[in-house]
């Protein structure tokens, strides 16, 4: 597993760090352009995301047709291209259309899509576990550089950073990411509505979109409660996103077994919900000392806590031929998200202050809970993995209940078949196929 993943981890957390390393000091050195307020600010934090929602059903669409690694190489060199305009903007309209550029190289979905391509589903979350721990150790090196080089040397320097850090994610993509497997199936390519339609999926796109635009009002307010309301220097802001990343980091793995040997989905995601509500309370009464910063601990907790199961729960509800499209739609979902937590969270911070804005968090989080609530944990499902030349008669599995789904992978001469533990056992499925 770790072959095929640690390249694909390696690349989509190049591109992380190149989006988290201005995170800390955008919100500050945006509202200091010609023409900002916190509504632009927000924009410019979230602003990535709006492109990133039209553009994640595309690419995860184009995945499935001209293949996984051509449209990452697209991606990248657009999210490098947004860099470079960032890098050298001189006021906050070119800054926010060098992140819409940013934003339009819309990957998310598609490594998504190789690493289920690539690992077999028993270890999938597993395998996105590592992915997300990349992803926290590309925030850690973030929090603690951000800060750091943007106060020294500039901001501009940190979107040149970025740029480089995108052309080496294509290096890598090129020299040790492995094709994916040749993946065959009978099932034709089901229209959108299709997919919009499934319950189960819809319920995971309403988790990404206010997960994401949880995380964009946090990183709106934290730098600029902490250096404007209370004289925080920018280059002391490791000293609350740092604990904050180790603890959320120590958080995941717990989090992934829960979910995915216990089948315990729903639980995680309400206790996570319930945390973020906590979490900002506690900023709001924390005044920038030890309370505030243990409420942005308790922030990345929860966040972290739902980044391998999100994805991993998406893709156990999407058949094979789905998964590009349904990863699509998620990754729009959540960062429209992250474009409404941007911009409605600048607007109610400018026109209401902080105090109506957690108080309006707080009341999203219960109602977010209750629905929750109402979500079933996926039924039990088992793989039943069989030489090619012994599952010649596959299509004797259509419309049999209790039969998710089934395809062959042809570079590895396996026929893969999902089915519920408690309608079917495998040598039932292996005298139908035979």
């Amino acid at each position: 597993m770790i072959k095929q993943i640690l390249p694909l981890s390696s690349i989509i957390a190049l591109r992380f760090l190149g989006l988290f390393i201005v995170m800390p000091v955008l919100s500050v050195y945006a509202l200091g352009l010609e023409g900002a307020d916190e509504v632009l600010a927000g924009v410019v934090i979230g602003g990535y995301a709006l492109t990133q929602m039209l553009l994640q059903l595309p690419f995860g669409i184009l995945s499935d047709r001209i293949g996984r690694k051509q449209t990452l190489l697209i991606g990248l060199l657009i999210f490098a291209a947004g860099s470079v305009v960032c890098a050298l903007s001189g006021d906050i309209y070119m800054l926010m259309f060098g992140r819409f550029l940013q934003g339009a190289g819309a990957i998310g979905a598609v490594v998504t899509a190789m690493i289920s391509d690539s690992v077999k589903e028993e270890v999938r979350a597993k395998a996105m576990a590592v992915m997300g721990g990349s992803i926290a150790v590309s925030f850690a090196v973030a929090m603690l550089a951000g800060p750091v080089i943007g106060t020294h040397y500039g901001v501009d320097k940190l979107f040149w950073i970025t740029a480089f850090l995108a052309l080496a994610a294509i290096a890598i993509l090129f020299t040790k990411v492995p094709a994916p497997p040749v993946i065959s199936h009978d099932y034709e390519q089901e229209k959108l509505g299709v997919i919009l339609k499934n319950r189960d999926l819809m319920k995971m796109n309403v988790t990404h979109f206010l997960q994401k635009g949880f995380m964009t009002i946090a990183f709106l307010v934290i730098p600029l409660i902490l250096t404007q309301e209370h004289g925080w220097e920018k280059t002391e802001l490791y000293k609350v996103y740092l604990p904050a990343m180790l603890f959320g980091l120590l958080a995941m793995g717990p989090a992934a077994v829960l979910g995915e040997k216990r089948n315990r989905y729903k639980e995680i995601f309400v206790f996570s919900i319930t945390l973020f509500g906590i979490a900002f309370l506690l900023m709001l009464l924390g005044g920038g000392g030890a309370l505030f910063i243990v409420g942005v601990v308790l922030f990345f907790v929860a966040f972290n806590m739902f980044e391998p199961l999100m994805q991993s729960l998406t893709t156990k509800f999407a058949k094979v031929h789905q998964k590009g499209a349904a990863l699509g739609v998620a990754n729009s979902f959540a960062y429209f998200g992250t474009f409404i937590g941007g911009l409605f969270g600048g607007m109610i911070l400018r026109d209401f202050g902080f105090d109506t804005l957690v108080y309006l968090l707080l009341a999203i989080s219960v109602a977010w809970a209750l629905v929750t609530l109402s979500m079933t944990n996926p039924a039990k499902m088992r793989n039943l993995y069989l030489p090619k030349n012994e599952a010649a008669n596959l299509t004797a599995l259509e419309g049999k209940e209790g039969i998710c789904e089934y395809y062959t992978n042809e570079t590895e001469g396996v026929a893969i078949i999902k089915y519920e533990t408690e309608k079917f056992d495998e040598e039932s499925i292996k005298s139908i196929v035979a």
